[in-house]
């Protein structure tokens, strides 16, 4: 055979294998896709009939695209808000947003990215096979930002290719069977079930939040639940979340609007809209895409659930979805609002001490505050009423606001950026890891990730052993 063909054999192999990668990555980056395999997968484990499984992994899919649509929604309806919240108070900085970052990350280091989260949805796996702490992270999109932050940080300090990839993967692997046993059992306080775990990289933000609130409960003076806050008969239309949602959301938009200035919202952002209008309009716009979510949600939980179950029986024991942080909005969604505006707060607080300590200076990522605070709003109502909301969502807002300050140092070329990763995962993840390189080199990264493997295998090992020592003493007495 004539060298040219060989070449050209060679070529077409290559780009074969590019094309099947490219496919498979574009595949496991979509978590409507994971979600429609695993509820199919669950079906038909059950041995559920044709008709059944076609029609729960269709819904499973939808229900998290109506998800990701309400997401969106949200996104489009905070983005003025940041703009205007910038122009009006003066306030030059980083923003905390993963969508922005993730796109300058995967220019330089996007092959890493994706080869770190496909081999870290493996590990996970099998973590969960092998320890009591049994999660499948299904929120796709945030586990890849996850492995893009670790591509970066693994790459400042020096390791190559295959190594980055080596040990992002263990590390992205570990991560996400960690955060949601992180919370878990506030999740069950919240729930009043334990079939599904918290799948979103603000589970370290919302653990201090929430325990930080549970210390704010009194048996002497308990705090009521933000669920039954009782409303004056005139005021009865505030019953309805959408309708509360849409009027707080109306004033704060207001206030920040009169700072703005008309001038500005109608030139830069309404293109020329009344800037009443236009603040009303998003505010509305805010509460519908809360609306959307939780109809996205309700509709995933239906099927999913039931779906993993089946999953869980035959590959991982007693195994839990992981699911995005809306999935909890609706166990108390005036918690919601509460756990964001305290949030929020909490983050106003954060760039305040920071302007005038002169650092720079983190602007509170709206969406994150929404999200984060919002999932510690409700597990601080579960612990501690209205009173743990506040506390919490103000204590999450000041974690997520220094946590970004801390991590821009070790992210390289990209600290120098405009934007970062939100979250308080990132945030303690990216701290932990680039901070013993500067501390010790590559070689206190690489023990560091095998201590953090020990520390979790020991901690499994004696959670069972303690778990299995009541449940003798209880039979025994």
């Amino acid at each position: 055979m004539p060298k040219s063909a060989h070449i050209l054999i060679k070529i077409y192999k290559e780009r074969t294998m590019n094309g099947v990668l490219s496919i498979l990555l574009d595949v496991f980056r979509q978590p409507s896709v994971i979600v429609a395999m695993i509820s199919l997968i669950g079906l038909a484990v059950q041995g559920k009939k044709i008709s059944d499984i076609v029609q729960g992994s269709i819904r499973t899919m939808i229900g998290f695209l109506v998800l990701a649509a309400g997401s969106g929604v949200v996104t489009e309806a905070l983005n003025p808000f940041g703009s205007m919240f910038q122009y009006a108070f003066h306030v030059q900085g980083v923003v905390p947003n993963n969508e922005a970052i993730i796109g300058t990350v995967l220019m330089k280091y996007g092959s890493e990215a994706a080869l770190i989260f496909f081999f870290g949805m493996i590990v996970n796996i099998v973590l969960s096979i092998t320890s009591r702490f049994k999660f499948i992270y299904l929120t796709g999109h945030v586990a890849f930002y996850m492995a893009s932050m670790l591509a970066v940080i693994f790459n400042v300090a020096g390791f190559n290719t295959l190594t980055v990839i080596i040990l992002g993967s263990f590390a992205q692997g570990l991560l996400i069977t960690i955060s949601p046993a992180l919370v878990q059992s506030f999740m069950r306080t919240a729930s009043g079930k334990d079939d599904v775990a918290l799948g979103h990289p603000t589970s370290s933000g919302v653990l201090i939040g929430t325990l930080i609130a549970k210390l704010t409960a009194s048996k002497k003076h308990p705090s009521k639940s933000t669920e039954d806050i009782k409303f004056p008969a005139a005021l009865g239309f505030l019953k309805d979340t959408t309708v509360l949602i849409a009027l707080s959301m109306a004033i704060i938009y207001a206030v920040v609007a009169l700072f703005a200035g008309p001038q500005y919202i109608e030139s830069h952002l309404s293109n020329g809209q009344n800037f009443i209008v236009f603040v009303i309009l998003k505010a509305a716009m805010f509460s519908a895409g809360v609306f959307i979510i939780l109809a996205g949600v309700q509709v995933v939980l239906d099927e999913i659930v039931p779906a993993f179950k089946g999953i869980s029986e035959k590959l991982v024991k007693n195994a839990k979805p992981a699911l995005d942080a809306p999935m909890t909005f609706g166990f108390a969604p005036n918690a919601v609002l509460i756990g964001f505006l305290a949030s929020f707060a909490g983050g106003i607080v954060g760039m305040i001490i920071m302007a005038l300590a002169g650092t720079t200076v983190v602007i509170p990522g709206i969406v994150a505050h929404f999200m984060a605070g919002g999932v510690t709003g409700v597990f601080s109502n579960g612990q501690a009423g209205r009173r743990g909301c506040v506390v919490g969502g103000f204590v999450n807002g000041i974690v997520i606001t220094f946590l970004p300050l801390l991590l821009l140092p070790v992210l390289g070329n990209l600290g120098s950026a405009n934007s970062t990763y939100s979250d308080a995962d990132f945030g303690v993840t990216g701290v932990f890891l680039g901070y013993t390189n500067v501390a010790g080199g590559k070689i206190v990264s690489i023990i560091a990730v095998v201590i953090s493997y020990v520390l979790f295998y020991a901690s499994s090992i004696l959670l069972t052993r303690r778990e299995n020592s009541k449940v003798k003493y209880a039979i025994e007495n």
